[in-house]
């Protein structure tokens, strides 16, 4: 069967090579390996979108060993030693999935799904279905869907292929089109992120607003620019998650910036 074609927007700046450069390596990859020799998941989904509803504010602690904006922020960190640090604070594990960019992969989420006990988000740059049936091949609990990258109806059926293969999806918007498309969609997990794609300035009174218009009938997650105990602490009636990754991977002891930043042990 040929791929089907997905609907993609045009984001500006590094964004748009970032996707790019996926497209050209996800060719590659479906090239040698076509989708339909693709396996079923290793085993049964962890349940990503009910971790997230516990009560009080869960951590989604990520995996980020670099990125464009901030270079390296953990040069040859090992993904099972971050599992074990984050595995009692964190309810949720993210593992960036992209290589060239952020120096992740699917051998690195694998590895931390192997330590971390609770699920495990893929977070890459989705815009193909290739993409997620590799994500429920290597084990994910569910992947990132960005609202920037998609058009509504492309949204609507990869949301609906993630299910599909047994995957939750994290919906990440940036504003208040993209929220409302997220909801028009049926995300069941949306993600607020505080940074301004133009700018790249982070802007938490703006995800502020538009996490309160998020219904609570929806997990809520604050993604971007929670640096401290008190940026965490204005989200915490706001949102049931907040995702976090350069302030953690930067710290010496990762474990202690978590505990600094407000969370305890949750297991």
């Amino acid at each position: 069967m040929p791929p089907v074609d997905i609907a993609r927007r045009k984001p500006p700046g590094v964004l748009g090579r970032i996707v790019a450069r996926t497209l050209q390596d996800v060719a590659a990859r479906e090239a040698a390996r076509p989708q339909a020799s693709l396996a079923d998941r290793p085993d049964a989904p962890r349940g990503f979108a009910a971790a997230l509803r516990a009560p009080g504010l869960s951590l989604i602690a990520e995996y980020k060993p670099r990125s464009p904006s901030e270079g390296d922020l953990r040069p040859g960190a090992s993904p099972a030693d971050l599992a074990a640090a984050y595995r009692p604070y964190a309810a949720v594990m993210s593992v960036l999935c992209d290589g060239p960019f952020f120096g992740g992969g699917l051998d690195k989420l694998r590895a931390a799904r192997g330590v971390f006990p609770g699920p495990v988000l893929c977070k890459d740059f989705v815009v193909t279905e290739y993409q997620i049936r590799e994500a429920a091949e290597a084990g994910a609990d569910a992947v990132l869907l960005m609202a920037c990258l998609l058009t509504p109806g492309s949204l609507a059926r990869l949301l609906r292929l993630a299910r599909t293969v047994g995957l939750d999806a994290l919906v990440e918007t940036h504003d208040d089109g993209e929220l409302a498309e997220a909801l028009d969609a049926g995300a069941d997990v949306v993600g607020v992120n505080s940074r301004d794609l133009r700018t790249l300035a982070i802007d938490l009174p703006a995800m502020h607003r538009r996490l309160d218009r998020v219904p609570c009938d929806r997990v809520r997650v604050a993604e971007s620019g929670l640096l401290t105990a008190a940026d965490v602490a204005a989200v915490r009636d706001r949102a049931d998650a907040a995702l976090i990754g350069t302030s953690i991977m930067r710290a010496h002891d990762p474990a202690a910036a978590i505990q600094a930043l407000g969370f305890r042990p949750c297991r």
